[in-house]
């Protein structure tokens, strides 16, 4: 797996550059990663750093601070209504953590203290992020993530091309 080194308190260390399984979840190394652009059509897709793209086609909750209150009820965005407004606060925030759960559901942490929630939904591809080296991992329809990683210069995986649901594919 490939890793980078980084300062971290003064010290250096290695950090994987690419998301890393565990028995439940994905960790995704988007820590630092800025979102840099924000577009909308009939879903909603973050931009972050100039590798990596979350494309979001299901409601999805925005919330500030650690989580759902009653008084912190956090903000709906519906992407098929381009009900997103409340995403602008995204804009230039960084990634503080990111993790794709087996699940299908998807948290991001940003420091700005917002908090990115994706749900699966049961009939639809809820969300998807693309990145370098052709990886791509999708919400599949009813909870299980498809993930695709390549190494080298090929890009994206071909579309018509889906692994078995909830299992890692590697295309070399």
């Amino acid at each position: 797996m490939a890793s980078d080194r980084r300062e971290t308190h003064g010290e250096y260390v290695s950090t994987p550059t690419h998301p890393t399984e565990h028995d439940d979840r994905w960790l995704l190394n988007f820590r630092g990663l800025d979102v840099t652009r924000i577009t909308v059509d009939f879903r909603l897709t973050l931009s972050l750093g100039s590798e990596w793209e979350l494309e979001i086609e299901s409601p999805a909750d925005l919330l500030q601070g650690p989580g759902r209150t009653e008084i912190n009820p956090g903000f709906r965005l519906v992407p098929g209504s381009q009900d997103v407004a409340p995403a602008l606060l995204l804009f230039g925030a960084k990634v503080l953590s990111a993790v794709a759960f087996k699940t299908g559901a998807l948290r991001l942490v940003f420091d700005n203290r917002m908090h990115l929630v994706c749900r699966s939904d049961p009939s639809f591809e809820s969300w998807q992020i693309t990145g370098p080296q052709g990886w791509r991992i999708i919400s599949m329809p009813g909870g299980e993530l498809a993930v695709w990683s390549g190494s080298g210069p090929r890009g994206a995986p071909p579309t018509d091309a889906m692994p078995p649901l909830g299992r890692h594919l590697d295309l070399d």
